[in-house]
């Protein structure tokens, strides 16, 4: 996959998991706009505007080079003020489809590495609910185990189909799978 991305001109070979995420799950709509969390180097931003999708605003600790139909910025997506930058990036607009790529660097003691990577999932599904527009998807990576029973159940609560993937671009060896969560139906009350 690394090869072919460089061949066929994608940012990185992440860009064939949402592809292949969106073959299975008809993500991508042409009026959409979406939000990618953790988006250096800009391969799924590169995917979803090659898709069609209206606008992506992206976000991410490392800088990333300039995409045409998108708005990268350099910053913490834990940074209080985030959200708001991010849905400025979209003219105002709620996301249709939030995405996260995102992972912890990895330290090699696999719990660990759960739960650092499990923490970020629980940030990007934070960010979603308070986010999305109504019937909006997302998608985010976990490493298996995934996200705490709690987290599962309160986004089950929250959309109306929640499922786990591993898109044939993951490396067998890779222990990540990707939770997708389509038909959101609002914040959910307190």
């Amino acid at each position: 996959y690394v090869h072919r991305a460089r061949a066929e001109g994608w940012r990185s070979r992440a860009a064939f998991k949402l592809l292949e995420l969106d073959e299975r799950f008809s993500l991508f709509r042409r009026d959409m706009a979406v939000v990618d969390l953790g988006a250096a180097p800009g391969g799924w931003a590169q995917a979803a505007l090659k898709h069609g999708v209206a606008m992506v605003a992206g976000i991410d600790l490392l800088p990333i080079e300039p995409l045409a139909g998108a708005q990268f910025l350099q910053m913490d997506v834990e940074d209080p003020a985030a959200a708001g930058v991010l849905l400025a990036a979209l003219g105002g607009r709620k996301p249709d489809l939030v995405l996260s790529d995102m992972a912890a660097n990895t330290t090699g003691h696999k719990p660990t590495d759960q739960i650092r990577t499990g923490a970020l999932a629980q940030i990007a599904c934070d960010f979603a609910v308070q986010t999305l527009a109504p019937g909006g998807a997302f998608v985010t990576k976990v490493f298996q185990g995934g996200l705490d029973a709690q987290a599962l159940a309160a986004l089950k609560r929250a959309f109306a189909h929640v499922r786990h993937a591993k898109p044939p671009a993951s490396r067998a060896e890779s222990s990540e799978i990707y939770l997708v969560a389509q038909g959101f139906r609002g914040a959910l009350k307190p």
